[in-house]
């Protein structure tokens, strides 16, 4: 039995042996000189040939397009990183490009105040059933300032100075009812006196004082009289959104919006050469102080 198997071994390996070199003397020999065996043994070898060839064509194709996947993969990882990078660092670019224009814009505006102004950045807002405020930090150092003082950004009349605790200045707004600013129409003239309304859900003023036969219409924009030497004449406080004439009495209805727009106010500039820096006036002297100029 294990003679039986060691033969029957030895000619498996002979097989094996023998095979592939019968085939490859038959494809090597030239084919004029094929006898009937070569001939036989191409015949049964080019399928098999054929398929092998294939399959390792196949397999090597799988390898590479795998290969090749795992390589665009990881560039599609990377270019989604520098991407995103590049993304980030234009965003900041822009934001930097914006801030440098407001700051210039801010510089402008500084020239044309008086000169002792002083520069501030608003660090957060505090909204009480009282009053509403900006509280603000310095730039630098500033002994010189005191409540009452203006308050001026980019747009406009921000409001004015309401408490000074070191660095931190609170900024009492336009919109505050306790806040009174004597005011022209810039295109017209008309006299005005913007007083805010203190409503906690939006920004808004009313214009007191404007005379029925003055000529007031929406969109018309408000510009500080100079009156009471307490704001620089001519900066913006408020626009007109709305405006009731009356059959009747001495004044109009007159609504108006903040020239500012104090929920996005980020630098403001403090002018601390104001020529008055009284108390604010009671309700009563700042209804007769229109009243007077007139």
């Amino acid at each position: 039995m294990d003679t039986l198997k060691r033969y029957r071994d030895i000619a498996i390996v002979v097989i094996l042996l023998a095979v592939p070199f019968f085939l490859l003397r038959a494809n090597v020999r030239d084919p004029k000189a094929l006898n009937a065996l070569d001939r036989a043994i191409i015949r049964i070898s080019t399928p098999i040939q054929y398929a092998a060839s294939a399959l390792a064509s196949g397999t090597s194709s799988l390898i590479s397009d795998y290969v090749y996947l795992v390589d665009v993969k990881a560039d599609n990882r990377q270019l989604a990183y520098e991407n995103a990078r590049l993304r980030g660092k234009v965003r900041q670019l822009e934001q930097t490009e914006a801030e440098n224009l407001r700051l210039r814009k801010l510089l402008a505006l500084r020239d044309t105040l008086p000169p002792d102004v002083v520069s501030a950045h608003v660090i957060s807002k505090d909204f009480t059933e009282f009053f509403r405020v900006h509280r603000v930090t310095l730039d630098r150092p500033a002994r010189a300032i005191r409540p009452n003082m203006p308050v001026i950004a980019l747009d406009g009349i921000v409001g004015t100075v309401y408490r000074v605790s070191g660095d931190t200045v609170d900024v009492l707004l336009t919109v505050d009812s306790g806040s009174g600013i004597d005011v022209v129409v810039e295109r017209t003239g008309a006299r005005g006196f913007v007083r805010g309304t203190g409503n906690p859900n939006q920004y808004a003023c009313r214009v007191e004082y404007v005379q029925r036969t003055d000529e007031v219409d929406v969109g018309d924009l408000l510009l500080t009289s100079g009156v009471g030497k307490r704001f620089p004449k001519g900066i913006p406080v408020a626009r007109v959104t709305k405006v009731v004439r009356r059959d009747f009495g001495i004044y109009q209805s007159v609504e108006a919006a903040p020239a500012v727009d104090l929920s996005r106010l980020e630098d403001v500039l403090i002018v601390t050469s104001t020529e008055s820096d009284a108390p604010p006036v009671s309700e009563k002297q700042d209804k007769a102080k229109p009243a007077e100029s007139r």
